[in-house]
């Protein structure tokens, strides 16, 4: 039986735990914002790859070049509306820029049927280049930090350091069964009944891991998102309907657990205990040389999750 405590495989070796209680040796060089500060403003806006209009959120500012920017990826099947509020707080140290990833959100689609996570690692890449980003941070979340692995595995002249939050360490078979089951083709109905199962297939997500998997064993011991937050999502597969599939199935299909030791930039592989992949957080840390770790706890809020970045990324 697939369950959440056979998620993981390989053999798990120790690595450095990261913690929040002491301060950071090293304080960001600019913007110096005192802790406590209200959320910045989030901007809007687009820039053109070869494949059409990549859109992207955007806080904050970096003087100088220092810190350098950090660059967001977030989590399949949503948007960079996900990562809006950290970055909010983010923007208050640095220049964060969050954008959806091809085929998500406002982004234009992947051009190939089926793209492979080294695809949407190049497009990122390209986004770089319009942007002017010779050398960023990089916080990659489930599918996006998927994506940073294969960014600052081919260019890790780009790459300073790494933030995985949730990375998917899927054993074989579980892997296949999520191929298979998890993002299934969709498209348009007259009868609208695409909206119904866009409902469904995001409340049981919250419920349940995989989401498919509707019994005790796969019961996540949570309550289902809030309406309204459920809604956002909802909105954001719409948009995504004809190609959300394609990002997963590129990590479905993904070779996670060979591709960490090639990672040579400083790695922080963190997650929230709710999410389930965060049993997935000191493996993945045991295979990367040059890591830090940590699981946050389930009180922790979006504060708590941008001040571990910043001291992770300021050190």
């Amino acid at each position: 039986m697939l369950t959440r405590r056979t998620m993981m495989g390989g053999t798990a070796a120790t690595a450095v735990p990261i913690s929040l209680g002491a301060s950071s040796t090293a304080a960001p060089a600019a913007p110096d914002k005192a802790k406590g500060d209200a959320p910045m403003e989030v901007d809007r806006t687009f820039v053109r790859i070869e494949e059409g209009l990549v859109h992207y959120r955007h806080a904050g500012e970096s003087k100088g070049g220092r810190p350098l920017p950090l660059y967001m990826m977030h989590a399949g099947p949503g948007s960079s509306r996900g990562l809006e509020s950290l970055v909010a707080v983010l923007g208050n140290s640095r220049r964060a820029i969050a954008a959806d990833t091809l085929g998500f959100g406002d982004s234009a689609p992947p051009v190939p049927d089926v793209p492979d996570l080294e695809y949407y690692a190049d497009s990122v890449v390209r986004i770089w280049d319009v942007l002017g980003l010779d050398k960023v941070d990089v916080y990659g979340s489930h599918t996006g930090a998927n994506i940073g692995l294969e960014i600052a595995i081919t260019h890790p002249d780009r790459v300073r350091k790494l933030v995985f939050d949730g990375v998917a360490l899927f054993d074989p078979v579980l892997a296949a069964d999520m191929l298979e089951n998890y993002a299934p083709e969709m498209a348009p109905q007259e009868n609208g009944t695409h909206f119904i199962w866009a409902w469904n297939f995001l409340k049981d997500m919250g419920v349940y891991f995989p989401h498919y998997k509707r019994d005790s064993e796969h019961y996540l011991g949570k309550e289902p998102w809030p309406d309204e937050s459920l809604h956002n999502s909802v909105l954001d597969v719409m948009k995504a309907l004809k190609h959300y599939h394609k990002g997963y199935n590129a990590v479905f299909r993904h070779k996670t657990h060979e591709r960490l030791p090639l990672l040579t930039v400083p790695t922080f592989c963190m997650a929230h205990k709710a999410d389930p992949l965060h049993v997935s957080v000191q493996e993945a840390a045991a295979l990367v040389p040059n890591s830090e770790h940590l699981v946050l706890p389930v009180t922790a809020g979006t504060d708590a999750k941008a001040e571990a970045v910043v001291k992770f990324l300021d050190a």
